[in-house]
């Protein structure tokens, strides 16, 4: 039923070392449940693994300045050490993890470009659609999707890519990162009001930027037909509209039900569903599917979740 070989699936065990030991809502244990709730599963030992290698500085660089990236290394060298106003703090190994996280968005966008799989899954973190340019925000370091956005627009000249970030929370570091931005269009739907208090309606792009940015604002305690009909009737369109060479989804999975973060009301299976209707829409572009790790925090729903999307992702259509 599910054909898991054209599915390329990164994780390394430096994502584990990322917080270890410290007491917080982005721990190791998230990687822990999730992976062996797919081993219980009978799933771990049919993906394709793929071990990353560190992402090479220049790419972290098109979205981070060096300063910034210098200042994480070294608050690293010092760890534990917080990098902003408190609810970001890096471990001795952080570092690491964050480049393995990086170059694992990487070599996804190598696997779907190479034709040999259709979708990419990175099981990552620590996650990254806060990060902002010059600032760690959210849990976040570096911004693992913008990069593999500018990744793939420079290294193989795509001209369209199509960003939706489905986490509970606005993706701000992703949001600015292409605001003034054609190349690149950027959807947020997202609890509002909730950290990190952008995502209004209103802020659809800047300049050349102007319209490829959409963000959907939401109430709290939403469910699955509000979000499939901001899907079928906003996010689709747009898609069929912008006519995009590569999607990227940054997979939070804290809209659901149970969330510690959030207020929202999603059930397992309505990830499945918007999984399908994205894959649906790609069908006639080629199909590229680069899915990536951000939030969730209860780690039960999180691995339940995780794993209605991957079988999304790799079921016929």
């Amino acid at each position: 039923m599910y054909d898991w070989d054209k599915l390329s699936f990164y994780y390394h065990p430096i994502f584990l070392e990322h917080l270890a030991g410290i007491d917080h809502p982005e721990s190791p244990d998230r990687l822990r449940i999730i992976m062996r709730y797919l081993k219980e599963q009978g799933v771990w030992d049919r993906l394709t693994i793929k071990t990353p290698e560190p992402a090479d500085l220049k790419w972290i660089r098109t979205n981070h300045s060096p300063s910034y990236i210098e200042s994480v290394e070294a608050a690293c060298r010092h760890a534990p050490a917080f990098l902003d106003g408190g609810d970001t703090i890096v471990t001795e190994k952080s570092y690491l993890a964050a480049l393995h996280g990086v170059g694992a968005c990487l070599s996804g966008v190598d696997d779907l470009l190479a034709g040999d799989y259709h979708s990419a899954f990175c099981l990552i973190r620590p996650p990254g659609h806060h990060a902002e340019y010059s600032e760690a925000m959210g849990f976040c370091l570096f911004n693992n999707v913008a990069i593999a956005a500018r990744y793939a627009l420079d290294r193989y000249a795509l001209q369209r890519i199509f960003i939706i970030d489905w986490d509970v929370h606005q993706g701000n570091g992703t949001h600015h990162s292409f605001y003034s931005e054609a190349e690149v269009f950027f959807v947020s739907i997202h609890q509002w009001p909730l950290y990190p208090g952008i995502g209004a309606e209103h802020e659809t792009g800047r300049g050349v930027g102007a319209g490829y940015t959409l963000n959907i604002p939401l109430p709290p305690n939403q469910g699955d037909e509000v979000y499939l009909a901001a899907f079928t009737d906003r996010i689709i369109p747009a898609m069929r509209r912008y006519h995009p060479d590569l999607l990227i989804l940054s997979a939070g999975f804290d809209a659901h039900q149970g969330d510690p973060l959030a207020q929202m009301n999603l059930t397992t299976e309505v990830f499945a569903e918007l999984t399908r209707l994205l894959r649906r829409e790609m069908l006639p572009r080629g199909g590229k599917v680069l899915s990536v790790l951000e939030g969730g925090y209860h780690t039960l729903n999180l691995a339940e979740s995780l794993l209605a999307h991957l079988q999304a992702l790799v079921e016929p259509l």
